[in-house]
């Protein structure tokens, strides 16, 4: 065990040593010739470029022969009917009070109205609380200039995930 720790101490001495040698500084600027490695461009003569100007190409035109335009209408169609269906989408609304007492929560609604008047506050009761929110959302993207600016009159104001009906 012993023989172990001095190993291990001369390996450590050792590293330490060749780690505090003095590092050689070159005062001279890099420099290295790449001449070799790059492609050889010869440039065409005049004559040639007048000749090219007057050509027209022709371009061979293709058909497909593995589209698969008739499988994506199908899931499209799928995906259209399915969102035909739907009430809701998910998205965000602004709650700017949520509580058990119904005067702080019309309270928060009045002030919400006369501070703000752009925006219209919808109180809700979801048993056994009060609930005073604003807006609503597809992104939180979308409604973080709105927080923002109800934050400046409402502290609490936050913003939580909500179903949004679809009209």
């Amino acid at each position: 065990m012993g023989k172990m720790f001095r190993l291990f101490y001369l390996t450590l001495f050792c590293h330490l040593l060749v780690g505090c040698a003095v590092q050689k500084t070159s005062d001279k600027p890099y420099y290295e010739n790449l001449a070799t490695h790059r492609p050889k461009v010869t440039l065409p003569s005049e004559n040639t470029s007048k000749d090219t100007a007057n050509q027209t190409k022709v371009i061979a035109v293709v058909t497909p022969t593995h589209h698969v335009n008739a499988k994506v209408d199908a899931v499209l169609d799928s995906i259209d009917r399915y969102n035909q269906v739907r009430k809701f989408v998910d998205g965000y609304t602004i709650q700017i009070y949520s509580g058990q007492n119904r005067e702080q929560a019309m309270e928060a609604k009045k002030k919400m109205t006369s501070d703000l008047p752009e925006y219209t506050a919808n109180l809700q009761y979801q048993q056994p609380k009060f609930r005073v929110t604003v807006g609503r959302y597809f992104t939180k993207l979308e409604a973080h200039p709105d927080l923002v600016k109800l934050r400046s009159s409402f502290t609490a104001a936050i913003l939580v995930p909500e179903k949004i009906p679809v009209r």
